[in-house]
Formats: structure tokens, C-alpha cells, sequence
């Protein structure tokens, strides 16, 4: 069943009310009696979360690019980065035993 807001018009009441969709709306204000008790229009109270269409179509407004090596590069911590430059490549003509790394 959905919650509805309401607010009076004349005194300013406002209130949430479970209603079912079938439930007539209400006209009477609880606090002053007034036949000013209205709807309101509300914000949805769910969010869209994880992985689906919405978190990674409309998020944000910018499509999905695929990774390049550069890019991929640039993501990895600094650690790592100096890490990989310290240690010896095994592809290099030398193997590693030179000083020119």
C-alpha cells in the first residue's frame, strides 16, 4: 500500500497516510476540520542501485568507453606503477641483468 502526503490548506496540517490505491482521497482536515485536506505531490521513496540499467545507462550522463592500455595504466596506484618499473622485464634482449632498466 502506498503513502500519501497531505497538507491543509487552511491550517497547514501535514500528514502521511497509508492508503490503498482503491481509498478514496481525503478531504477533512484531522486538526481544524477544514474540507481543505489535499494531496501532494512526493518524490518516489526508492532508489535504483547496483549493476542494472540505471546505475550504469543514465547515471551520470556519459557513456561507457572501453579501456585503453594508457588508460589502464594511468588507473593503477603509484605503488604499483613504481613497483613495475623497478623490477626486471624477462621480454628485454637482456633479461633483466643490465642497467638499462
Amino acid at each position: 500500500m502506498p503513502i500519501y502526503a497531505y497538507r491543509c490548506s487552511a491550517c497547514g496540517h501535514a500528514k502521511d497516510v497509508l492508503q490503498k490505491l482503491s481509498d478514496a482521497p481525503l478531504t477533512t482536515c484531522p486538526a481544524c476540520g477544514a474540507q481543505s485536506f489535499s494531496k501532494q505531490v512526493t518524490a518516489a521513496g526508492f532508489q535504483l542501485k547496483g549493476s542494472g540499467w540505471y546505475a550504469t545507462d543514465f547515471k551520470g550522463g556519459s557513456t561507457a568507453t572501453p579501456a585503453t592500455p594508457a588508460a589502464s595504466d594511468a588507473a593503477k596506484p603509484e605503488a604499483a606503477k613504481a613497483e613495475a618499473s623497478a623490477s626486471p622485464s624477462s621480454s628485454t634482449s637482456c633479461g633483466g641483468s643490465c642497467a638499462c632498466h
